[in-house]
């Protein structure tokens, strides 16, 4: 009986793989950092959950897991939030716990106080509330806690208690084989000993308007009026007498959750009809549900014996994921005639609209399908083996020379489609109301996965590696002219192009462009680009729905923009499902109107479905949930919440977290902040919950902190402030004690000034005794370089005389040598008086007497010169000597052979071996070395 319930169990849970469930998010340990098991789950007024867990007490604010050990060590076996305080309990102990001006939690013990009437090895599995009472329940008895006197009642049933519950106005509880008990008056109240209940063992009693209704862990729900108890038949009756249901909660729309051992979670609804059955093939971390609960926001926690799950059940958001990977990535999908089919790149698959039944393979498919097509009540499907009609589960394959990206009719004329193929754009045409491939449109053999039909018939055709072309068919669709190819926009990875309101439009990276329909130019359009700002850029891919909306995709956000009815504005909505959790194909994002407000939008691993008119949100607030500083390389220590902080100068990093308790897998908050004293403008929007500020000035400081959720910002605003005291070095005493420092520095300063300005004065006179003295000695000093000067001054003048009285010299001795020769003509007389004028002129031109003459004039104007080049060329001979003198002059070749009484031929001969005898280089000039001398 066993294995054919089990059998059962599996045919129908085939049936529901094309469920579309609800969004779950998986908690492992390692991310809560807590034991696998949690036992009990509860919820304080901040929206905080609490979990009662192996390790101890885990704490979950939307942001942080924060794990509380168990007092003594143990496992915690059940948690309970009552006002402001969370009661707990575990092996052998049980008390409160109080959240503390750091906004940690203390625990107190309030089984300590009766420590001796606790019984050996006994533990709290559950704890209950009713109005001023605390119930404790065990295996073996309840303690009764009465919060305004402090005391205990024990209630201690013969049988022990198997499990405790508590119903808007009453207390129940099961005895082992007694059957199902209530507390009235402090002491327990038999209610019904039918033999279903002292069979089997309850899960959970629910108050209806009837009476009670029972839930029993392998027999499933009865209904308790009076006496009378009456099974309450639901849809999964025989899955619950065969799945062994460990935990169970009544949801608010009425319906239940029940967590089973082996067999995942059921929620049904309040008639028991099935809504979802959840298991490990089908999302959860684990099929073992220890613990059910439902929060404020209609999400159910599940306490799995692995790990924790959570399910936002009211999310507008359903998904279906295909673990099996028999359905693959979805490219595609459409509603056409009662039937949702889905394109992937395993094929194409169908089922009905709406059920929960399996999808069945179109056969003939098999292959990467592109896009689906509905017109003429024909659906049209593009696949990588080329173009197929389908009809129901079937597919016609009407061409196959290439594969086919998209469709497009074309105006005015209803039996004619374009279709872009791999390599280029074709033509099918409906004849005899059957749609044949017609031609393909010669002149253009681009890729078309992404092209639209403008008026006038002209084509244009997006291209991710080479651009944007146009080009208009001819009149018979058989040939491409006027083709144009587009140098601005550019080209982009995952471009994309649409007609959206009888425009064309191209995106990319850079922006969103609209096709000017005068200039036939794209120009960028502003509203459109903004999305793309802040690198939020993925994916260019642009999609209109049979609404006139068109659907955007970003890296943080869904974007769609619909015509406004009020003006020709766009008008943008968000959705805030960042790409990181949509997980869809980049450049490949797919999303279709299956119903007037319903979308489905595909994924890598199956889809999920978003209802546009339930994506309302609850207003939550934003708080600051923990605030931490330290001194540099120390331990960081927890500060008060709410009071204004002080904090040492050497306390000057500080990190505060924030967060908004939600819990919605698809909706993440995001989050700005300011610290006034430090900043003048709010950061940008974040993801992350925490801050850190390092080595802050003193001063005063004002921490702030807002949030949106879904878009919205939310209404409250979080601050702290806090106070960055003054090192001690620059307090005020420490300032007055520096002042008067300085004082006193300023008196001794001032008498040693004075001192040593009294000793600089005497200092000054006698130095001014020296100066006047020095200046004196400068006085003669500069005399004395006058008259050196003079005499510098006088030796070149006599320099000068001496090279004038040389010139004259020469001149004297040429004008006697000339007359010398006149007068040699007019000796054939042989006129003795004539020979002896000769001989006078002759006595008078001596050079000998000359160069005495020279020698001892130049002696006296540039004293020792002769001794010095003597000295330094001992070989030079008294006519080298002479020739150095005329050259000391500075005189000219043709000066100087006069002198010699010489050609200016012989003087340059006489020049050549003087630089050889005084073993000159090329590169010394004789004069100059003369004069250097």
């Amino acid at each position: 009986m066993k294995t054919k319930l089990y059998i059962l169990c599996s045919l129908l849970g085939f049936t529901l793989f094309s469920q579309e469930l609800p969004p779950i998010i998986k908690y492992p340990s390692t991310v809560y950092g807590a034991g696998n098991q949690s036992w009990m789950i509860s919820q304080d007024d901040q929206n905080i959950i609490y979990f009662a867990n192996n390790e101890g007490l885990l704490e979950y604010n939307g942001t942080n897991w924060e794990l509380y050990p168990t007092p003594n060590e143990t496992i915690m076996r059940s948690v309970k939030v009552i006002d402001n305080k969370i009661y707990t309990g575990c092996y052998m102990n049980f008390g409160y716990w109080t959240r503390q001006s750091d906004g940690k939690l203390k625990y107190t013990s309030l089984s300590d106080t009766i420590k001796n009437k606790i019984l050996d090895d006994e533990q709290f599995w559950n704890i209950l509330k009713y109005d001023q009472w605390i119930l404790f329940q065990s295996l073996n008895r309840i303690y009764i806690y009465d919060t305004k006197t402090k005391t205990f009642k024990i209630i201690s049933p013969k049988n022990g208690v198997v499990k405790s519950f508590g119903t808007k106005n009453s207390i129940y509880y099961q005895t082992l084989n007694e059957g199902l008990f209530e507390i009235e008056g402090g002491k327990g109240k038999l209610v019904s000993n039918n033999p279903i209940l002292k069979k089997y063992t309850i899960v959970n009693v629910f108050s209806i308007d009837e009476g009670l209704l029972i839930q029993t862990q392998l027999d499933g729900f009865y209904k308790l009026v009076g006496s009378s108890l009456t099974p309450f038949a639901t849809e999964i009756d025989a899955q619950i007498k065969s799945s062994f249901v460990y935990s169970s909660q009544k949801l608010h729309d009425g319906g239940y959750a029940l967590g089973t051992v082996s067999n995942g979670i059921f929620i049904l609804s309040n008639t028991g009809k099935l809504n979802y059955h959840i298991t490990q093939s089908k999302g959860l971390s684990n099929n073992t549900a220890l613990s059910l609960f439902e929060d404020k926001d209609q999400n159910v926690w599940i306490g799995l014996d692995n790990g924790i799950n959570c399910i936002n059940l009211q999310t507008p958001v359903h998904s279906f994921t295909d673990d099996t990977g028999v359905l693959g990535t979805v490219y595609a999908s459409i509603a056409h005639n009662g039937m949702l089919y889905v394109g992937t790149n395993q094929g194409l698959f169908c089922k009905k609209y709406q059920s929960t039944g399996d999808f069945d393979f179109v056969n003939g498919t098999k292959g990467q399908v592109w896009s689906l097509f509905e017109y003429d009540n024909t659906l049209f499907c593009g696949h990588d083996s080329g173009t197929f009609i389908v009809e129901n589960t079937s597919a016609k394959n009407i061409f196959r020379s290439s594969g086919t990206w998209k469709f497009e009719a074309v105006p005015n004329n209803k039996n004619i489609l374009l279709q872009g193929n791999y390599y280029g754009i074709s033509v099918l045409e409906k004849a005899n109301n059957q749609w044949r491939f017609k031609n393909k449109i010669e002149g253009f053999n681009y890729s078309s996965r992404y092209f639209e039909i403008a008026p006038g018939l002209e084509v244009y055709v997006s291209h991710e590696y080479k651009g944007i072309f146009r080009f208009k068919p001819d009149y018979s669709f058989s040939k491409a002219e006027d083709f144009h190819a587009y140098s601005s926009p550019n080209k982009g990875k995952n471009a994309g192009l649409t007609k959206f309101n009888n425009a064309i439009y191209y995106a990319y990276k850079d922006g969103i462009f609209k096709l000017n329909s005068v200039t036939k130019q794209f120009e960028k359009d502003k509203l459109l680009s903004s999305i793309f700002e802040k690198d939020e850029y993925t994916s260019g891919k642009l999609i209109v729905d049979q609404s006139n909306k068109i659907w955007l995709f970003s890296k943080n956000y869904i974007h769609y923009f619909s015509a406004s009815k009020l003006s020709n504005q766009l008008k943008q909505n968000v959705i805030p499902i960042p790409s990181s959790l949509t997980n869809s194909m980049l450049g490949f994002e797919n999303i279709t109107q299956i119903s007037k407000s319903t979308y489905l939008i595909g994924t890598t691993d199956g889809y999920y479905t978003l209802n546009i008119d339930d994506l309302s949100f609850k207003n939550y607030t934003v708080s600051i949930s923990e605030i931490l500083i330290n001194e540099q390389n120390q331990a960081l220590k927890n500060v008060v919440l709410n009071d204004e902080g002080r904090f040492e100068s050497n306390e000057n990093n500080i990190t505060l977290n924030y967060t908004v308790p939600e819990y919605n897998k698809y909706i993440n908050s995001e989050y700005q902040y300011l610290l006034e004293g430090f900043q003048n403008e709010w950061s940008e929007w974040s993801t992350k919950s925490s801050v850190n500020f390092k080595n802050l000035p003193p001063g005063k400081y004002t921490f702030k902190v807002r949030a949106k959720y879904a878009n919205t910002l939310l209404q409250n605003t979080a601050n702290y402030t806090f106070v960055i005291l003054k090192p001690w070095y620059l307090t005020n005493v420490a300032c007055f004690i520096y002042l008067l420092i300085l004082v006193i520095i300023g008196y001794f300063i001032n008498k040693a000034y004075r001192n040593f300005y009294q000793k600089q004065k005497e200092k000054l006179i006698e130095e001014n005794n020296l100066l006047l003295e020095i200046k004196e000695l400068e006085n003669e000093q500069q005399l004395m370089q006058l008259r050196n000067e003079q005499l510098s001054q006088d030796v070149d003048n006599k320099n000068r005389e001496l090279a004038v009285s040389t010139m004259s010299l020469n001149s004297k001795n040429e004008l006697l040598a000339f007359i010398k020769e006149d007068l040699k003509k007019t000796t054939q007389n042989d006129d003795k008086n004539i020979k002896s004028v000769i001989r006078t002129i002759n006595d008078n031109i001596t050079e000998e007497d000359s160069w005495k003459v020279f020698k001892e004039a130049f002696d006296n104007a540039d004293k020792d010169f002769l001794k010095r080049i003597k000295v330094i060329h001992p070989l030079l001979t008294p006519n080298d000597l002479r020739l150095c003198a005329y050259l000391r002059l500075n005189l000219s070749s043709k000066e100087i052979a006069p002198l010699f009484n010489i050609s200016v031929r012989s003087v340059e001969i006489k020049r050549y071996r003087l630089r050889k005898k005084m073993d000159l280089q090329h590169e010394i000039g004789l004069v100059e070395y003369i004069l250097s001398v």
